[in-house]
């Protein structure tokens, strides 16, 4: 399954980017000194993958962006590729908008920028939801209507491990009866981020479902060049 997993992301990177990505040494390669890594999977669905972009796999320590994604569908392989497909469409366009910076995969929110991280240098990634019944794009009409960063900025900010290169991803929603707000950063759950974002006045559906994902890549604070 891991070969299969590594195929689709080479083919959908490759895809996305306009260049050959390819399956070798382990990981879906790519152009330069680019790669992902599949890891072990801290669940116990096969459809839940783990995956770290390594932006230098010669320096893997303090370049890899780490996320998860899960994905559903009639069959492993049909829910393995939806679950490649959120990955590239929230986390991965943040990290390709970083390599090509024109704004083709991702937004740009300055140190100053009202919508942004204060003191730092953000690329958003896509917003993408899914959900069942009437308001199953409640969540997501909501996220791209109301801005995040400035709301959990409070709750993050003075608590990541490094200096620059921090992926943070929200995951939130529900409906009848249950809901669910998840903050992660670099791959770890952040439990003052979640409730944060807990706290925000996003639409709780009484019928059906609504859920949305996104991901925003802090690049580095003011200071740096």
């Amino acid at each position: 399954m891991d070969e299969t997993v590594l195929d689709v992301l080479a083919g959908r990177l490759s895809a996305a980017m306009g260049k050959p990505w390819q399956v070798r040494d382990g990981m879906a390669k790519g152009p330069g000194a680019i790669g992902v890594v599949l890891r072990d999977d801290h669940s116990s669905s096969p459809s839940h993958l783990d995956l770290d972009f390594v932006l230098d796999v010669d320096r893997p320590g303090d370049t890899t962006i780490s996320d998860c994604a899960v994905g559903y569908g009639a069959t492993t392989e049909e829910a393995v590729a939806r679950a490649v497909q959120v990955w590239l469409d929230t986390t991965g366009s943040a990290i390709l908008e970083l390599l090509t910076q024109d704004g083709s995969f991702a937004g740009h929110f300055g140190p100053g920028h009202p919508d942004g991280f204060p003191g730092w240098h953000a690329i958003h990634g896509g917003i993408i939801g899914w959900g069942t019944g009437d308001d199953h794009d409640a969540v997501q009409r909501w996220a791209v209507q109301h801005v995040l960063l400035p709301h959990l900025a409070p709750a993050l900010k003075g608590t990541f491990e490094r200096d620059e290169l921090i992926g943070v991803k929200a995951f939130f929603g529900g409906g009848e009866g249950g809901e669910t707000a998840e903050i992660r950063v670099n791959g770890d759950y952040h439990e003052a981020g979640s409730r944060a974002l807990a706290d925000l006045d996003w639409p709780r559906p009484s019928r059906g479902v609504s859920y949305a994902r996104t991901f925003v890549l802090l690049v580095h604070p003011e200071s740096k060049p």
